[in-house]
Parts: structure tokens; C-alpha cells; sequence
């Protein structure tokens, strides 16, 4: 059986509302990381790059569990590798919204520095959803189709197999 048949396919709806959830979620981290390490001294570049990076991080595993429903080991560092090109699309917006902001209001303050970083970072989340869809958390357009990352459990050795895992009810007798 294959893992497109074995667990049911998120709607699009549904993707789009946890999706957002998880950006909500990682936007906040993202943000509070970003302003206290402003706060703390260190300049807003290097602020931006840590905050983001710890904050990719979690949105990835997030997404990759609630919203697109994949459990397990299988694919799990290149699921990581692939959101490291889309961390490389909000970096490149934010850093250069911060550069920017310093040609324009050099003396700008924590609050409007990181006003600027949410608004590029809202800005790039279409493009991330769709990556995230399209790209790394693919499903098989047809039972045919071998080289899209499968949803579900993906190792036979994850809590998710076992009886009383999180996806009992969901996969059905094996």
C-alpha cells in the first residue's frame, strides 16, 4: 500500500489555516528573538539572521508535522535542506528591508526595525507555502508518480506504527 493511500490528504483549506497557525507561532519567536537581540546590542543584521534561522527551525518541523502530516525520520534532513532555500527567501527579504530602513531612517528604533522585519516577512510567506507545497512536502499526484516526498509516517520504526501512536486511527489496519 501507498503512502498516499494510507493516509488521507489535507485539503487545501485546512493547509492554508495550520499554515497560518504555524507562522503565526514562529513569526512571534522570529520577532521576540530579533527585538531582545536588538535590545541586548548586537546589530540588526546579525539579530535578523539568528532570530530567523532559530525560527525556520521550528517553523519546519511544525509544518512538516501539523500541516503537512509528516511523521517519522525518512526525508527529515532534506525536508531541513529544502527550508534552508526558503530561509534564504525571508533572509534575503528581511535583510534587505533592514538595509532599507538604515538608508532611510538610520536612527530607527527596536519597534520600527522590527515592524519592517514582520512586514518583508509576511511578505514572503505566500512564496513559502507554495515551496513547502509544491516542493518539499510534495504528494504523489498519481500512484505512478516515485519522486514525491511521501506524507504519513515514513520510517516503520516511529511511535506512529506502534499501537496507541498519534496516527493509529488514522492508518488503519497493517
Amino acid at each position: 500500500m501507498s503512502a498516499s493511500t494510507s493516509v488521507p490528504r489535507v485539503r487545501l483549506s485546512q493547509q492554508l489555516i495550520r499554515f497560518a497557525g504555524v507562522g503565526v507561532v514562529s513569526t512571534a519567536l522570529h520577532l521576540g528573538l530579533f527585538a531582545a537581540l536588538v535590545r541586548g546590542g548586537a546589530p540588526s543584521q546579525l539579530a535578523n539572521g539568528v532570530a530567523l534561522v532559530i525560527a525556520t527551525v521550528l517553523n519546519t518541523g511544525l509544518n512538516r508535522a501539523w500541516t503537512f502530516g509528516v511523521s517519522g525520520r525518512r526525508n527529515l534532513v532534506a525536508h531541513h535542506g529544502q527550508a534552508l532555500v526558503i530561509f534564504g527567501i525571508t533572509y534575503a527579504a528581511t535583510t534587505v528591508a533592514l538595509a532599507v530602513l538604515g538608508a532611510v531612517a538610520p536612527d530607527a528604533g527596536t519597534l520600527v526595525q522590527t515592524v519592517v522585519v514582520a512586514v518583508a516577512n509576511v511578505l514572503s510567506t505566500a512564496a513559502r507555502f507554495v515551496a513547502m507545497r509544491r516542493w518539499i512536502f510534495r504528494t504523489p499526484a498519481s500512484p505512478d508518480d516515485t519522486t514525491a516526498t511521501p506524507v504519513g509516517p515514513t520510517d516503520r520504526h516511529d511511535p506512529a506504527y506502534s499501537e496507541g501512536g498519534v496516527l493509529e486511527g488514522q492508518q488503519g489496519e497493517r
